[in-house]
C-alpha cells in the first residue's frame, strides 16, 4: 500500500483507484514520463509527456525492420506511444495515444479527456474529437458529436459546457453534428474525420 494509504476515506481511495495508468511500484528506472527533449515532466498529475520504459520485460527490437527499432528506441528507451502525466504519489495515469494528441499552439490537447467531457453532456450520444487545421494555431480541437434522439443543443452550448470543466484552450473550437464514421463492429473511424479535414492539407504546428 501508498504511505497513508490507510488514512485515507473510501471516495479518496475510490477516486486514486480509478486511474487508469502504471502502480507508483513500477516507476523509477523503468516507466518514466517525458517530454520532446527526453526530459521528465513535473510530478504534477497535470503535465504531459511520453510514456518510456526499459527493462527485462521489455522488447529489445522489431524482427528485420531496424529503421522501426531506432525510432521506438530513441534516446535509449522504448517510445510507447502512450501518452500519460506522473502524480506526486510516483503514479502515471494515461490520457491518450500520441496520434491522438492535439498540439494547438504549442499546447498539448488529450481529445479523449475533451470526448470524456462532452460525454457529460445529457445531450451528447457519440461524440469524437480531433485538430483541424488553423491558420493560426497550426491546429485546434473540432468535435464530431452524435445527439441523442430528440435532443437539441447548440455547438455554443458545448463549446461553454467544456470550457466551464477543462482550460479553456483544450474546449473545442468547431462542433459538428451528424453520424460518426464507424467500421462494422461499430468502432468510431477516427482517421476518417482526420483525412477529411485534412485533405490537400500538411499537417503544420505551430509551438
Amino acid at each position: 500500500d501508498q504511505p497513508g494509504w490507510g488514512a485515507l476515506s473510501f471516495d479518496e481511495r475510490a477516486k486514486l483507484k480509478s486511474r487508469q495508468g502504471v502502480p507508483y511500484v513500477m516507476g523509477g528506472e523503468t516507466v518514466r514520463v517525458v517530454d520532446t527533449q527526453m526530459c521528465d515532466v513535473p510530478s504534477d498529475g497535470e503535465a504531459l509527456g511520453e510514456v518510456v520504459m526499459r527493462g527485462n520485460n521489455v522488447m529489445t527490437g522489431y524482427y528485420n525492420d531496424a529503421e522501426a527499432t531506432a525510432k521506438a528506441f530513441d534516446g535509449g528507451w522504448f517510445h510507447s506511444g502512450d501518452l500519460g502525466v506522473r502524480h506526486p504519489d510516483g503514479y502515471i495515469e494515461l490520457k491518450d495515444r500520441s496520434k491522438d494528441i492535439i498540439i494547438s499552439g504549442g499546447e498539448n490537447i488529450s481529445s479523449q479527456e475533451v470526448e470524456k467531457t462532452l460525454m457529460e453532456h445529457p445531450a451528447v450520444l457519440e461524440v469524437s474529437v480531433i485538430g483541424t487545421p488553423d491558420e493560426k494555431w497550426g491546429e485546434v480541437p473540432k468535435a464530431f458529436v452524435a445527439p441523442r434522439e430528440g435532443a437539441e443543443v447548440s455547438a455554443e452550448e458545448l463549446i461553454a459546457f467544456v470550457r466551464e470543466r477543462l482550460a479553456h484552450f483544450k474546449a473545442p473550437k468547431h462542433v459538428e453534428f451528424g453520424e460518426l464514421p464507424k467500421t462494422a463492429t461499430g468502432k468510431i473511424q477516427k482517421y476518417v474525420l482526420r483525412e477529411r479535414e485534412w485533405q490537400g492539407r500538411e499537417k503544420r504546428i505551430k509551438g
